[in-house]
């Protein structure tokens, strides 16, 4: 029998899994992705895959904390040197004597504080001239190690390394950081009735979905590797599953059941694990997940656009934390006294759950209209969805 001569399942099959029930699971068949050690430039974003400790205190040495003067012993002083940072240690102080300095630069022995320029009253000469002024002792100095000492740990495994994270790694002197690489995902974008470009034509639609998944992928953590538009066709969708060579395929416009969607037998014909088939969810309760034989994931998106976005949300977003090595993403609780947008009475299938744009300004929740699964206007505008279930528990899930 060919692919597409397999009977098609009736599209209002009850869905399998609820709603957290397929979270949990996407998150749980992901395996961590194997650590390497990656330049500090390309490394934004990563998750760390061990701890990182100081290989150095921060500061090395006691330094000047501003540009003055170092100063030894009750004033005036006797400007006797300059030190700039880089210049390595200078000479010890005596009693009535100072050291220009600038900021990052060794303080002397014996300095007692620094004083700021904008404090000092000078007189005569650069070299060899009087200051005068008020120093509190150990007052802008840096001390060694104030920051961190030698083998402290300063970054925790699973950290994701944003830019100050990156830049302390290089104070501390790595060039490389031990990270779980970015997952890579493609995605499969079907649909004959699909246009990429230009004005929508009668029996035409322009694709939605496609424009949505860099930015989704990215704020995943995850990086795209491109986006290839397929006719209905399961010969073709099954050679491009083939070809991928990403951790995660994202396949839109596929995963129902209809005479047009071949994901599910196309995923059966190549030997996949299906983890996820269909969610009891509104919008977005045909999406899937499958596992290949080789441990590459599949995740089947629904055609209409607002429910291809949850199903990313629902299934992709903890797929791609688990790769990555991270926690499964959390939700948050609704604003105390946030009036129910749903529960059991809402309009819907029994059972589901519902996830419904929502705008939150000062506490306060507001249901946006226009949020149909073939609408994208009431999401535009969204600041998060709000995940209702079936008992009416709201809980809220960020947006990109």
């Amino acid at each position: 029998m060919r692919i597409e001569d397999r009977p098609v399942q009736p599209a209002d099959r009850l869905a399998t899994s609820a709603w957290d029930e397929a979270r949990w699971a996407a998150h749980q068949v992901a395996v961590p992705l194997a650590a390497s050690a990656v330049p500090l430039a390309e490394a934004l974003g990563t998750v760390l895959a061990e701890p990182v400790r100081a290989l150095v205190p921060i500061p090395s040495v006691d330094c000047s904390a501003m540009d003055g003067y170092a100063v030894c012993g009750p004033p005036p002083w006797a400007v006797v040197a300059r030190v700039r940072a880089g210049e390595g240690i200078p000479a010890p102080l005596w009693s009535g004597a100072a050291c220009e300095i600038a900021t990052g630069a060794p303080v002397p022995a014996g300095t007692r504080g620094v004083l700021p320029y904008e404090q000092a009253c000078r007189t005569g000469e650069l070299v060899d001239g009087l200051v005068g002024g008020s120093v509190e002792p150990g007052r802008h100095i840096r001390r060694r190690g104030e920051e961190c000492a030698e083998g402290e740990q300063v970054l925790a495994e699973g950290a994701v390394l944003g830019p100050a994270a990156l830049g302390l790694a290089a104070a501390l002197g790595y060039d490389t950081v031990p990270v779980r690489p970015t997952p890579k995902v493609a995605a499969l974008v079907t649909g004959n009735e699909l246009l990429r470009r230009g004005m929508p034509a009668a029996g035409r639609v322009r694709d939605a979905i496609g424009p949505m998944l860099p930015g989704l992928t990215a704020w995943a953590g995850a990086r795209l590797t491109g986006t290839t538009s397929l006719v209905d066709s399961a010969t073709v969708l099954a050679e491009a599953l083939r070809a991928s060579d990403a951790e995660l395929t994202l396949v839109s416009g596929s995963s129902s059941r209809g005479p047009a969607d071949h994901l599910r037998p196309v995923l059966l014909s190549l030997g996949a694990e299906l983890v996820v088939d269909g969610v009891r969810c509104r919008p977005g309760h045909p999406q899937a997940l499958a596992q290949l034989p080789d441990g590459r994931l599949v995740v089947g998106l629904p055609g209409n656009p607002l429910a291809a976005f949850v199903a990313f949300l629902t299934l992709a977003l903890p797929a791609l934390a688990g790769l990555r090595g991270l926690p499964l993403p959390e939700l948050t609780d609704a604003p105390i006294g946030a009036p129910l947008l749903g529960g059991p009475g809402r309009a819907g299938k029994p059972g589901a759950t519902q996830l419904v744009p929502v705008r939150v300004r000062g506490g306060q929740l507001t249901e946006l209209r226009f949020a149909g699964s073939a609408m994208l206007r009431g999401l535009a505008a969204a600041d998060a969805l709000a995940v209702i279930a079936p008992t009416g528990q709201l809980r809220l899930h960020p947006l990109p």
